[in-house]
């Protein structure tokens, strides 16, 4: 999709084409618009040994199929990596994306690259919900919210990592409708009066405690997540994108133009595989280095964060409880 490729900083790789632990380093970051301003701790997330998260359970939900990739890929895999179980949700059908001869023919391309991209982030289990891409807005997110928090209880998530519901200037209406539908989903998962057929399914409530929110413009950012382990593996998860990108095989066809008119760019070696992995790590992924090294990091992802509630009774007793 265009808008995304926006954000990805209007690079010269266009023209060429033609086409939860916060446990180190705190900041300040001030933000706001008019006469409103604000000002939120940063917190510096950073690798974990061991698996801290083991038995969690991690559902990253997004519109399109390249959006987690791009904008969250290496948290994903650090915490799939510190133990949680991985589960991607796909809200729409992508019908209206990348190369192909037919819609028909780009659903189906965008869907096997989805499916590809979850196995490179080791997730599990991928479910796809089949909104008209580019129309969310139509839809009643009534709908949308219940089949949620059927999944957020059946498969009893505990954090989910999806687009800022609060994100300024997001103009693409699949977007804010998938965070917003995530957003209140996330709460009433937990609420023992919504949705109370579920329970007779054997369902249980099932509060999700902790939101990873990323956006693609400014938003609120009080958590900065250190993903420079995990930045060769988010290229070649974001190489899998083949149908709509930005990485894919941009740099294989880029390779191939500037040799058949007898110019080439070191930078992408003598091979396809080469070519597009540093494409992609150059090009498609240049925010991650940006914004890493503002914080001193060598590649970071952004989000607003939300924390489990520190007041939140059985939380409180699962950390807390001993055998007696």
């Amino acid at each position: 999709m265009i808008g995304r490729r926006e954000f990805l900083g209007g690079s010269v790789a266009a023209g060429f084409l033609g086409g939860g632990g916060g446990q180190s380093q705190r900041e300040l970051q001030a933000g706001g618009t008019g006469s409103t301003s604000y000002t939120v701790e940063v917190t510096i997330e950073r690798p974990q040994s061991g698996q801290p998260h083991k038995g969690k359970v991690l559902a990253a939900i997004q519109p399109h199929c390249d959006d987690v990739a791009i904008f969250a890929g290496g948290t994903v895999l650090k915490l799939i990596n510190e133990g949680y179980r991985g589960v991607l949700i796909q809200m729409s059908n992508d019908s209206m994306a990348g190369r192909g001869s037919s819609i028909g023919d780009i659903v189906l391309k965008n869907e096997r690259d989805t499916k590809e991209v979850a196995r490179r982030m080791g997730i599990t289990e991928t479910y796809f919900f089949n909104y008209p891409n580019h129309y969310m807005d139509g839809w009643p997110i009534l709908e949308m919210r219940a089949r949620l928090v059927f999944l957020f209880r059946l498969l009893k998530v505990d954090t989910v990592l999806v687009y800022d519901p609060s994100s300024l200037y997001e103009r693409d209406p699949d977007h804010y409708v998938t965070a917003r539908a995530v957003e209140w989903a996330a709460a009433i998962a937990g609420f023992e009066w919504d949705y109370q057929e579920h329970f007779k399914a054997g369902l249980e409530p099932h509060p999700v405690r902790e939101r990873y929110y990323f956006a693609r413009g400014p938003e609120l950012v009080n958590r900065v997540v250190d993903i420079s382990p995990y930045m060769d593996q988010k290229v070649y998860v974001n190489m899998a994108l083949v149908t709509q990108g930005p990485g894919g095989d941009n740099g294989a066809r880029l390779r191939r133009k500037l040799a058949s008119e007898g110019r080439e760019l070191p930078l992408l070696g003598d091979t396809d595989e080469t070519a597009n992995r540093e494409y992609t790590k150059t090009f498609a992924l240049e925010y991650d280095r940006i914004r890493g090294q503002a914080h001193g990091l060598e590649y970071a992802e952004y989000f607003h964060y939300i924390p489990p509630d520190e007041s939140d009774v059985p939380d409180y007793v699962r950390k807390h409880e001993v055998a007696t």
